[in-house]
């Protein structure tokens, strides 16, 4: 547990401290975002993506708060660390060599469609400059959906394991995913892939939420493992009880980066939709 590694008064402090630190992180993020709900999705996503309106989906004519590619990317990411959370538990391991040759061809077909459509993008705000390089294909935000699904879930089944061996006393010596279990992911990431490219807002409006949480997700695991290391209080919690202070620091880091960038970008561009000149 916590007080192993820290004296017990600092801890005390740190219970104190972490929780006003997320309400405040928490109050900056409410402040500057957007009004409405989808508002303050459009924040989140306004930190980690581009936000360009011509490259995302809509609903009832608003800009998502992600791209295409980020909204595939996130929103996979958000479902496979569910899946792996029901499925997997504490289940440790990398998948085997297999299925990250798999995650592998992902990557890949994430970097390629991804340089692809950047260089149309160059091509079309800049006309002349890259004329004689030419693209491989026209880019669309179909294939930027399920290229950015392919990274969501090789993200998310990287960094699942990584989090059950940093966090628990006491986990499971087993793959976190097998190749039934990476099979049924998959086969969920596209069904819903699918019913986003319906255009319907039953399914756009899920899809918007989840994919910022996905966002918010990934970045708090991450910090929250970064502060369990410099707290050196890993591998020493049995309970999910025991997290609710590591969580808390992780989600205050994750708040304050996200203000950061979004007060950054915003007054240089003075928008919150996608950089100017770029469509």
């Amino acid at each position: 547990m916590q007080s192993q590694s820290n004296p017990p008064r600092f801890n005390a402090v740190l219970r104190w401290i972490i929780p006003l630190a997320a309400t405040l992180a928490l109050a900056a993020w409410f402040y500057i975002a957007p009004p409405g709900l989808l508002g303050k999705a459009d924040a989140v996503g306004y930190a980690v993506c581009h936000r360009i309106d011509e490259r995302s989906f809509h609903v009832f004519g608003r800009q998502l708060p992600l791209c295409a590619r980020c909204t595939g990317e996130f929103n996979a990411a958000a479902i496979a660390l569910i899946f792996q959370g029901f499925v997997s538990c504490r289940r440790n391991k990398l998948p085997s060599r297999g299925i990250l040759a798999v995650m592998v061809v992902f990557f890949l077909a994430f970097a390629v469609d991804g340089s692809n459509s950047y260089l149309y993008l160059l091509k079309q705000s800049s006309p002349g400059i890259l004329d004689a390089i030419p693209n491989l294909y026209v880019p669309n935000n179909t294939l930027r959906l399920f290229t950015g699904s392919g990274m969501g879930i090789a993200l998310a089944a990287v960094l699942y394991p990584i989090v059950q061996q940093t966090i628990w006393r006491e986990s499971d010596e087993r793959p976190a995913l097998g190749w039934k279990s990476f099979g049924i992911l998959t086969a969920i990431v596209l069904i819903v892939d699918l019913l986003v490219l319906t255009d319907s807002p039953i399914v756009l409006y899920p899809v918007a939420i989840l994919s910022t949480l996905g966002v918010l997700g990934l970045l708090t695991m991450v910090f929250s493992i970064l502060w369990m290391i410099i707290m050196r209080t890993e591998n020493s919690f049995d309970t999910l009880g025991q997290l609710w202070l590591s969580g808390a620091a992780g989600l205050t880091l994750a708040l304050l980066l996200i203000v950061g960038i979004d007060l950054f970008r915003y007054t240089i561009t003075g928008t919150w939709s996608g950089f100017p000149g770029l469509g």
